[in-house]
């Protein structure tokens, strides 16, 4: 019975360990990208809808402004290229929840999204940029297209984000209600 839970913790820790290498396997220093949400310079920023497009700067380093000209808030911006893959790429947000990059069939998509208190997304009339950085001498390519899409959740997401927090609410009732009977 001793030699059972002896192997149970050792097979616990094992897990543990494996899963710890497996989040610093990277151990390469990648080009990274940063979406923030600074003041614009004294030159200004760019004005842009949902729908836009830009290229590294020439360097393979740089910051490009932008204002949210859109018309509505942001809570989620695509970003796709052709010229890095996923793996080669470090993603950093402070405008945005998450980040993760993917490529497939060539095309890589750079997906910052999700809100909450502590990161608002991007707002209407707001500003931000779009960083691009180098790690120990691996830059972007430099004029390297870019193609964005700001999404909003659509009136529908939300009438049924609504209904079913509605249902848990009217759920959470009725438990509380056989409780206290």
């Amino acid at each position: 019975m001793k030699s059972l839970t002896i192997f149970r913790v050792l097979f616990v820790v094992l897990i543990v360990a494996l899963c710890a290498s497996a989040a610093f396997a990277d151990s390469v220093l990648d080009p990274t990208i940063v979406i923030r949400d600074p003041a614009c310079p004294s030159g200004g920023c760019i004005s842009v809808g949902s729908n836009f497009t830009f290229g590294v700067p020439n360097s393979g380093f740089g910051t490009l402004f932008f204002t949210n000209a859109s018309g509505v808030n942001w809570f989620s911006l695509k970003l796709t290229e052709s010229g890095v893959p996923a793996n080669a790429i470090t993603c950093i947000t402070t405008a945005f929840a998450n980040c993760s990059v993917s490529t497939v069939g060539g095309v890589t998509t750079i997906l910052v999204a999700g809100v909450n208190g502590n990161f608002p997304g991007i707002a209407n009339g707001e500003n931000f940029s779009i960083v691009f950085q180098c790690n120990d001498g691996n830059c972007w390519p430099g004029g390297l297209d870019f193609t964005a899409t700001a999404s909003t959740p659509e009136p529908g997401t939300m009438a049924l984000l609504a209904t079913g927090v509605g249902a848990l609410w009217t759920q959470r009732r009725k438990l509380k209600k056989k409780a206290v009977v």
